[in-house]
This record gives structure tokens, sequence and C-alpha cells, in this order.
């Protein structure tokens, strides 16, 4: 695959791929580098990380380099990587104060010469959307190390995040500007708050928040403080809607092609990739750092799994290939409660994994009754959900059996040390109404049915979390 690059009057063909990938190889060694003070590594590892990332930066073709200047002349982490060991190092001899906080400011200068690459990006009218999102990201990660005198490992992590802030900068602009015109995304000034808002899922990020308040107060056995609710809501609400914001990336050619999506902001092209993809990177690291300095390491790396659990496991390996892509793809989903119960107790239990399966046995009959009212959709794109391959009798009869698994492990749920007497009540009558939509689904079939166990499957997961929620409050 080839594209065309203007120089002068003539058009030059150059391998697509080829610049581009020396480029992410390239990335892979800055962030190498940032490594090297965690591991202990000695200096020669920095310098032969330097070498590489050169070599590969001097290959990247001359006409390439000349057309996306931007890109390449201007990388965080040539002179960044060694001024970040050796601030490092200053940082942890403990010689004195000032040269203490002086190494911290070395170490952070991997995150300002990100900002500088954004801002070059910004004279470009094309990238300048999704310039601007990252260099505000950018300059926030320089702001908040400075700010919070961190340690070693802090800086290292937050070194390795300048590097992906760069390699998401790289991917919006090369997204944009290494497509041929003929191809190239046209330029989009409709695109409101309602756009962004929306590619984050929000009635879903709204369900996931309430999994996750109950993870909270079920794990602390009350009330949580108010300042920490609020904290584990934000970093959650950031995780979610930055990971749906990614699906939604990764899947506009699906949604193209699928009536019920067709309208969603990347398929109307009333957003443009490169805005949406910065905006879905900074959503999620947003929300990992949130979690991690405000709340604890253990929520953050939780919620960190499940965005690439989604992401990754989901979207792009399991969405497009089996019909299991729900059942598997599913713990994604159920990621939340763990976070709410690590952000009030550090830790994880028994009851914690059981308010997991919970969704995770929720998640197969919730989504199935709404492909099967969307079948033809999802056969058209060719995604093989289970009624697009499946018959819709046999289908109902999976709902039915995983319906009556969920019901059960909810009952289960006070031997685990979650709930008592109110809740296992509220259980029984809600799971025999979820019960009952399922069985009349596989005697009866029909779109009416199945669009009415949507609706009540979707209640009825708020609704057992939330009568967890209030027994665990009337019992503490």
């Amino acid at each position: 695959m080839a594209v065309a690059e203007a120089v002068g009057p003539r058009r030059l063909e150059l391998p697509r791929r080829t610049p581009i990938l020396l480029l992410a190889l390239a990335s892979a060694a800055g962030v190498a580098m940032a490594l090297v003070p965690l591991l202990r590594l000695p200096p020669v590892a920095v310098a032969s990380a330097m070498i590489v990332q050169a070599a590969l930066l001097l290959a990247v073709p001359r006409q390439f380099a000349i057309r996306h200047s931007a890109v390449v002349r201007t990388w965080p982490n040539l002179a960044g990587g060694l001024l970040s060991l050796i601030g490092l190092s200053l940082s942890t001899n403990g010689t004195s104060a000032a040269l203490d906080r002086a190494g911290l400011l070395l170490a952070a200068l991997p995150l300002l010469s990100t900002s500088l690459l954004a801002m070059t990006a910004l004279r470009e009218r094309r990238t300048r959307p999704a310039a601007a999102v990252l260099t505000v990201s950018s300059a926030a990660l320089s702001a908040a190390f400075m700010a919070a005198y961190l340690s070693a490992g802090s800086a290292v992590l937050l070194n390795i995040t300048a590097g992906l802030v760069w390699g998401a900068l790289l991917a919006a602009i090369l997204l944009r500007v290494s497509q041929p015109a003929a191809v190239a995304p046209p330029d989009t000034t409709s695109a409101t708050w309602r756009d962004y808002l929306a590619l984050t899922k929000p009635v879903i990020v709204v369900l996931l928040l309430v999994t996750t308040l109950a993870g909270m107060v079920v794990g602390a056995g009350e009330w949580p403080r108010a300042g920490l609710i609020a904290w584990t809501m934000l970093g959650g609400a950031l995780s979610a809607g930055g990971a749906s914001a990614m699906n939604q990336f990764i899947d506009r050619d699906l949604d193209r092609r699928m009536q019920r999506t067709q309208r969603r902001p990347f398929p109307s092209g009333r957003l443009g990739e490169t805005e949406g993809l910065a905006f879905a990177f900074v959503l999620c690291v947003a929300g990992f750092y949130t979690l991690a300095l405000a709340v604890n390491l253990l929520s953050a790396l939780l919620s960190l799994a499940g965005m690439l659990y989604y992401v990754v496991l989901y979207s792009l390996v399991l969405k497009k290939t089996t019909t299991q892509n729900i059942v598997v793809g599913g713990g994604a989903g159920a990621i939340p409660p763990l976070v709410g119960w690590a952000a009030t107790t550090g830790s994880l239990s028994m009851a914690a994994f059981f308010l997991f399966a919970v969704i995770f046995f929720w998640t197969p009959p919730h989504f199935w009754a709404l492909a099967l009212l969307r079948r033809k959709d999802y056969a058209r794109a060719g995604i093989p959900m289970l009624p697009a391959v499946e018959s819709e009798r046999s289908t109902a009869w999976q709902i039915l059996l995983y319906t009556v698994q969920l019901v059960a492990l909810t009952l289960l749920l006070p031997l685990a040390g979650a709930g008592g007497a109110l809740f296992l009540v509220s259980a029984a009558v809600f799971g025999a109404g979820f019960l009952v939509f399922a069985w009349r689904l596989w005697r009866q079939g029909g779109n009416r049915l199945a669009h009415g166990l949507y609706r009540y499957s979707s209640m009825y997961l708020a609704l057992i979390f939330a009568a967890l929620v209030v027994d665990t409050l009337v019992r503490a």
C-alpha cells in the first residue's frame, strides 16, 4: 500500500507503513529509556537505547521527514532520556534538598519536550485540535510531577506516560496527514460537546459507577468519606469514558455498516478521527492518574486492567472472531466493583470477586437480548454475535441458562459476606422477574419479549447493586 507525497511539482510514492513503523520502534526505544532507572541498569543501557532510537529516526525516509518535520524533528526522549537518568540519580542520592529538587526538575524535562512537539503540531490547521488536547495533557502531567515532588518510581511512570502521550500525538498526526488526499477524512467543525460526550457512552458509564459505588460501600461496610467517593467516581468515569471512546474509534468502520450506530460521532463524520483518538487517550491517562494519585495504586491498576481488557482483548480481538466475544469480553465491565472495593480497603477479598462474577454472568443475557433485536445489523457488519450466527431459539436458551446461573449467584452472595436478609429478599424478587422474562423469551420468542428483557436487565443490575448498598448501610 502506497501513499503519494507532494515534493515540488512531482509526487513521490513512499511505502505508507515503513516510516510509521520506524517511528513506532523509536517510540518504544524512548519508553525503554524511561525504564532504565527503575530496573537499575548500567548507564550503557540508556546510551544503547539512545543510539538505537537515533538510528531508527535517521532511517526514516528523507522526504517523509521533510514533509512531517513537526513529528520527526522534536523527540522527547533523545535528550530527555539521559536527563531523566541523571535527574533521578541526583534526586535519590540524598546530598542536599536543592540538588534533590533540581534532579526532579531534570527528570521532568521529557514531559516538557513532549509539549514542545505538540506545540509544533499546532502550526498545522489539520492537526491543531489533536495537538491542542495533547498539549494540555502533557503540560498537566509536567505540572503534576513537579508540584507533587514524586518518588523515582513515580517519575519513571510519568516518563513512560510522556512517551505514550507522544505516541498518541504521533498516531493522531499520521492518521490525518499520511493518508492520500482522496481518502483523507474531511475537516469538520460541526463537532460539539455532545459528540465528545457521546463517545464516552454516558449511560453505560453511569451504570458502571453504580457498581463501583456498591463495591466501595460493601468493602468498607459503611458509607465512605465524601472525598474518597468523589475521586473514585471521577477516576472511574474518566477511565470508563476513555475506554468507550477508544472502542468507538476502533469500531468506526463497523459502525458505518450498522444502522444502530451510523449516527455515532465517527461514522456520521461530525467528529474527526484524530480529535476522537486524542480525546480517548487523554481520558484513559487522566482516569489512571486520578485513581493512582488521589485514591490508591491498586484501584488504578485494576482500572487500567479494565481499559486494556475492553480495548485490546474485546474490541481488537474477540469481537470480530468468536460468538463467545461478549461472554469473555464481559469481564471488562465486571471490574468496576473491584475498583471500588480496592479504593476503600486497599485489597481484594472473595466477596469482591463475587461482585465481579455477578456482572460477568449478567452481561451475556443482557447483550444477547439487544443483539436479537439487531441480528441483521451484526450479520451485515460481519460481527459474529451469537444471534447473528445461531438461531433465535438457541440464543434464547443460552440467555435462560446464564440467567439461572446469575440468579443463583446473587442468592449465594450473603454466604460470601456480601449482603444480608434484606438483600437476599431483594435478589430473590428481582431474580424471579429476570427468570420470567428469560423463560418467556425462550418459550415464545419475538422482538417484543427480547426488547422487554433488554430493558429489564438494564434496571436489574442497578437495582441489585442498590439493594446491596442499602442492606450494607442498614446493617452498619
